[in-house]
């Protein structure tokens, strides 16, 4: 496992190589995230500071962009699908069945850190409805009943 000390020496690499430029802060964002798997506010500062902005202009991109996120996530990230198309077909069933079988709230993380369960607005696969990724990966036509056998699948990884 890499230190704290690697990680930002790292990070300080990328922007550097970025020319510590304030217009490249979303990429440095994801660079950062990839990095440490957040952005909790101690890097936050740390690119303000290497960028010469105000934190609070860190801090609002970090909250107005829903990929950033400042909580660490689960090895599986479960994203379920509100939308309009998917919620009419029953997503709303599929998330509660989730939150059941891995006793955690929507916006959650299992106490094993193996699983974060959230929810999104529309994932753009409508035809696909109801709609779960798990890591990047779309599941389509979820029925509730198929939560247990998706999730054993991801137990193991």
């Amino acid at each position: 496992m890499r230190t704290n000390e690697e990680m930002f020496a790292e990070l300080d690499e990328f922007i550097e190589s970025l020319n510590n430029d304030p217009e490249e802060l979303i990429a440095i964002l994801h660079r950062a995230q990839g990095i440490f798997g957040y952005l909790p506010m101690v890097v936050q500062k740390h690119i303000a500071n290497k960028i010469g902005v105000n934190v609070s202009k860190v801090y609002g991109v970090v909250t107005f962009y829903s990929f950033f996120t400042m909580v660490p996530k689960g090895e599986n990230v479960i994203n379920v699908c509100l939308g309009t198309a998917c919620f009419v077909r029953g997503s709303q069933q599929v998330l509660e069945k989730f939150e059941e079988l891995l006793k955690i709230k929507n916006g959650h993380t299992t106490e094993d850190g193996k699983f974060t369960l959230t929810s999104l607005r529309c994932v753009g696969a409508c035809a696909l409805a109801p709609v779960v990724q798990i890591n990047g990966e779309t599941h389509g036509k979820v029925k509730a009943s198929e939560v247990a056998s998706i999730l054993a699948k991801y137990q193991n990884n």
